[in-house]
């Protein structure tokens, strides 16, 4: 019996089919472990949470390191997810040469309610693979941040984060990169009007 699989395709031939225009700048799309993943549409507390970030990030990090938000990690060899932010390191550059690179990240940000179990079972362990050391989840479903860090390997070849710590709505948290930055996640997470 043949069993069809799928075709996984290479970062450089996702970058070829995005030259070649088989891809549009408004597709919501992403390349994980060589397959080509539709991203789910936004909810409204999805997007009110992008936009706080939006707005309390940038005054934190200021010129210290660069920001970007739903934007390319190329994580050699087939996967080049986007998440909700990343901060990396500044480069003379400003990334106009190649997309940024796991060396290059700082700390990797998902905002997650349809997509949590996405975010949970998929990206902890392609980021941890790539040794991206700190990796937080604006869980919207429990309403609270999860703090990964420190990326292993197990005995059975699978990846994780060897520590997870839970952050309250209430709280506030330090930034990994720069221990002398706070972010209160009061300012993050949607507030949800009384009924």
């Amino acid at each position: 019996m043949n069993i069809a699989q799928a075709k996984r395709f290479t970062l450089e031939e996702y970058h070829r089919f995005t030259e070649l225009g088989f891809f549009h700048e408004d597709d919501h799309i992403e390349l994980i472990n060589g397959e080509i993943i539709q991203m789910v549409a936004k909810g409204t507390a999805h997007s009110t949470c992008l936009r706080n970030l939006l707005r309390e990030l940038p005054k934190l990090v200021g010129d210290r390191a660069t920001l970007q938000c739903q934007d390319p990690i190329s994580i050699p060899p087939n996967s080049e997810p986007e998440p909700d932010f990343a901060i990396l390191h500044n480069r003379d550059d400003n990334y106009l040469l190649a997309h940024p690179s796991p060396a290059d990240v700082l700390l990797v940000m998902e905002v997650a309610d349809s997509s949590l179990s996405y975010d949970q079972d998929v990206k902890i362990p392609l980021y941890a693979q790539a040794g991206i050391f700190d990796y937080w989840i604006f869980n919207l479903f429990d309403n609270y941040l999860e703090c990964y860090s420190e990326p292993y390997q197990d005995n059975h070849g699978k990846y994780g984060y060897l520590n997870k710590r839970i952050v309250l709505p209430n709280q506030v948290v330090a930034l990994p990169c720069f221990s002398d930055l706070s972010l209160n996640l009061n300012k993050v997470f949607p507030l949800r009007p009384n009924s």
